[in-house]
């Protein structure tokens, strides 16, 4: 299915993926938030507070009960602290968490914000959820500031790839790691856990670094890390994949 521009078919994969995360919000505020989740604590919020060091004004776009926005709330010198989401139960919860900080129901194209507002754009396992990703990267493109920067977390596409998953072959007596078809850019709804439909769109990291190039947002640094060793006690049987990373992080600034 072609991602490359909007069309009736990204506006009826966003109004699926809106309802279906309004009614899982409850499962992401228990299972990924307040020191839940492995994954973030070790390692997604780390290298987020390691690359927001000289921020002054901060965009979390996809921001959820607002977790990350808090975290930069302590950063000094940032005096401008603003989350978006499409989805009012994590607008709601992200207000009642902390009254202070600015929450606003919004998608991530178009942004409700002048152009060069700000000097710090994060997304945080947002753009693999977002149908139309040429629009929705140029207006971060828009609204950072010149040599701004833009915090990129995504599941890593070489484990999103659908059909892919750790394969222990009992006949042969080996275990390797199956990757799906890789290139072809593909729309998914998952069960992820019983009952909880959450929806992807995969696609390869090519895709992603021209859009970013192509919008003036160059990479300046890249991070494929191992899953963290909270996450694997957690989930054993991940330890023979753990050559195989679960999270992709890019910083890139707009030139």
């Amino acid at each position: 299915m072609n991602t490359d521009s909007n069309s009736p078919l990204d506006d009826e994969f966003d109004e699926i993926a809106a309802e279906l995360w309004e009614n899982n919000a409850k499962w992401w505020q228990a299972g990924f938030t307040s020191g839940a989740d492995p994954e973030y604590e070790e390692q997604i919020i780390p290298l987020f507070v390691e690359n927001l060091g000289g921020s002054h004004s901060v965009l979390d776009i996809g921001t959820g009960e607002g977790q990350l926005l808090r975290i930069a709330s302590a950063t000094p010198g940032v005096d401008r602290l603003v989350g978006i989401d499409p989805t009012w139960e994590q607008i709601f919860e992200a207000k009642a968490r902390e009254p202070h900080l600015s929450f606003l129901r919004a998608s991530a194209s178009p942004l409700p914000f002048a152009n060069e507002s700000f000097d710090t754009v994060v997304a945080c396992l947002v753009f693999e959820h977002i149908a139309d990703l040429d629009a929705a990267i140029a207006e971060v493109a828009r609204v950072l500031k010149p040599g701004g920067r833009f915090l990129f977390f995504l599941n890593h596409p070489l484990l999103q790839t659908p059909g892919s998953g750790w394969i222990d072959d009992q006949i042969i007596g080996e275990q390797y790691w199956r990757i799906g078809k890789y290139l072809e850019e593909e729309r998914t709804v998952e069960e992820v856990e019983k009952n909880v439909f959450i929806p992807f769109i995969h696609r390869p990291l090519h895709k992603y670094l021209n859009t970013l190039a192509d919008n003036s947002l160059y990479l300046t640094h890249m991070e494929e890390p191992s899953p963290p060793k909270g996450f694997l006690d957690k989930a054993p049987e991940y330890y023979d994949a753990a050559s195989v990373p679960r999270l992709l992080f890019l910083r890139l600034v707009k030139v």
